[in-house]
């Protein structure tokens, strides 16, 4: 409360409550001078905040979160496109010869699949460490110039061994990039805006499907060309990357307190906004207790085992694709271009079930029922006539809906976890086991079984399986965790000033006795 208090004292600057401008805020630009807290920061904005009426507060937020959608979302959705790009020219290149060219022989191409994803896995956990402690836009802004040169250098390589330790370090520098959007998601959007915003900047995924597809067409008709048109997209797609670098570096906020496209009036009404959320801004300070009681919290186990599930699923489907499509005796143009579909049908699916997830106590419902269509595609790529070629295609699109379940699956951390060490702790272990089993995943396509796959058609579709029971489990879990605060008197009265200064505290949601979880 000492704290609180000293924050009173201070914010006593006169306020132009009519047009909503503040005139003096020199209490917290002497925040921001002494690099303080961000949590002790946010605390201060929210004090400021108090200054003016509810109803101005409400009016304004909706400008405030307008404009973060226009602004900042679509800065999130190309460099989320870019990093998916980054990962998907394998699987474009693939069909140009790029085996052949690199001798790779057996199960080469699946350890050059997972090589990536074992890069994402050692550095994981890292990267939270990281993310804790350092600006985020600034942090992101340099990984795209460094991963982008990576990417190039793809084009440099002529044996497996190389392009196993390319793939390893662009992974190691991408794995940043999902944790770190999740964490900034929940620090510029309420908890009710979270699961949608997240589903726009993972539906680019769709777009860089698109885009990456007509990229390997159009380098499939190049002509005249001194190096294999495998390495063009390598190239286009480095270069893509660096040059966003530099966007992202100067416009990337790493939190409302220096969103450049708000005013210093709209910061305070930012941070008001996301005081509903329960869980501050950020905290540098790593607490060990909040670390145990992650790894004793049983709703935090269940989401580690529906990683290894999603990750085993897009190891699986992100690298094969076009090699399951292959297989049904299309040559590497028609296997380009046959795969823009699914790019589509994701940009569309993800972003409409981002919708449905808004509606009330329908998080969990909603990944459920994303598993369906992906789970029913896999069952037609087992059942259906080979002889029936563009059906068996259809299936394989259906794969492109796995984003949504994917990502609304990832947004659960950031809704339901309190206390940054402890949300810190449980993305970092969460990536860690999504990589895991994104190694494994394209070790169940053995080349003998070609083109239908089946034992890893039956491994993907017990992970679909999996997942929908262990989120049932979830759901019903954190449903009950209401309903028991619901019951003690916890969940009725609407946040106070005391509730919404408390979650600055850095306190963790079983620490937070009126913390309600999103189901």
């Amino acid at each position: 409360m000492s704290k609180i208090k000293e924050v009173d004292a201070a914010v006593t600057s006169a306020s132009d409550h009519d047009s909503g401008t503040s005139r003096s805020i020199g209490f917290i630009s002497r925040l921001k001078g002494q690099r303080m807290d961000l949590n002790e920061l946010g605390k201060a904005y929210f004090q400021q905040s108090l200054q003016y009426e509810e109803h101005q507060l409400e009016r304004d937020s909706i400008k405030v979160r307008r404009k973060l959608d226009f602004y900042v979302l679509p800065l999130m959705m190309m460099t989320y496109m870019l990093s998916f790009l980054d990962k998907q020219t394998l699987n474009y290149s693939n069909a140009y010869g790029l085996q052949t060219d690199t001798n790779m022989k057996g199960d080469d191409y699946s350890w050059v699949s997972s090589a990536l994803y074992i890069g994402w896995l050692v550095g994981a956990y890292p990267w939270q460490i990281m993310l804790q402690r350092y600006p985020i836009g600034k942090l992101i802004g340099v990984m795209l110039f460094v991963w982008g040169a990576v990417c190039m250098l793809q084009a440099a390589v002529f044996n497996f061994a190389g392009f196993f330790a390319i793939r390893f370090f662009l992974g190691l520098l991408e794995a940043v990039i999902s944790p770190a959007f999740i964490i900034l998601t929940s620090m510029l959007w309420t908890r009710d805006e979270q699961s949608l915003r997240s589903s726009f900047w993972l539906s680019v995924n769709g777009v860089a499907s698109i885009v990456g597809a007509l990229l390997a067409y159009g380098a499939g008709h190049a002509t005249g060309l001194t190096i294999p048109q495998w390495k063009l997209i390598y190239l286009i797609v480095g270069v893509m990357t660096i040059l966003w670098g530099f966007v992202i570096y100067a416009y990337l906020p790493d939190g409302p307190h220096n969103a450049k496209m708000l005013t210093e009036y709209e910061r305070i009404v930012a941070v008001w906004r996301i005081s509903r959320n329960q869980t501050g801004l950020k905290h540098k300070v790593i607490v060990p207790g909040q670390i145990k009681e992650a790894a004793l919290d049983f709703k935090v186990w269940l989401l580690w085992l529906m990683a290894i599930c999603y990750g085993i699923l897009n190891g699986g489907v992100a690298n094969f694709l076009s090699a399951i499509i292959k297989g049904f005796g299309y040559d590497a143009l028609r296997t380009s271009l046959l795969q823009t579909p699914v790019g589509g049908l994701e940009l569309v699916m993800v972003i409409a079930f981002g919708y449905l997830s808004r509606l009330p106590n329908m998080v969990g419902a909603t990944i459920v029922i994303s598993c369906l269509p992906g789970l029913a595609g896999l069952i037609g790529i087992m059942k259906i006539d080979i002889e029936h070629r563009f059906a068996l295609v259809g299936m394989c699109w259906l794969q492109g809906i796995l984003g949504s379940p994917v990502i609304l699956n990832w947004t659960l951390p950031g809704l339901n976890t309190a206390g940054h060490t402890k949300r810190s702790f449980v993305l970092g272990v969460y990536f860690v086991i999504y990589c895991a089993g994104n190694i494994a995943g394209p070790h169940l396509f053995l080349a003998a079984e070609v083109p239908r796959y089946p034992t890893a058609i039956k491994g993907l579709a017990g992970a679909y399986a999996g997942a929908m029971c262990l989120q049932i489990i979830y759901t019903t879990y954190c449903y009950l965790e209401n309903r028991r605060k619901q019951k003690e008197g916890l969940l009725h009265a609407p946040n106070s000033t005391e509730d919404a200064l408390e979650s600055f505290d850095d306190l963790t949601d079983k620490e937070n006795k009126h913390f309600r979880y999103c189901i």
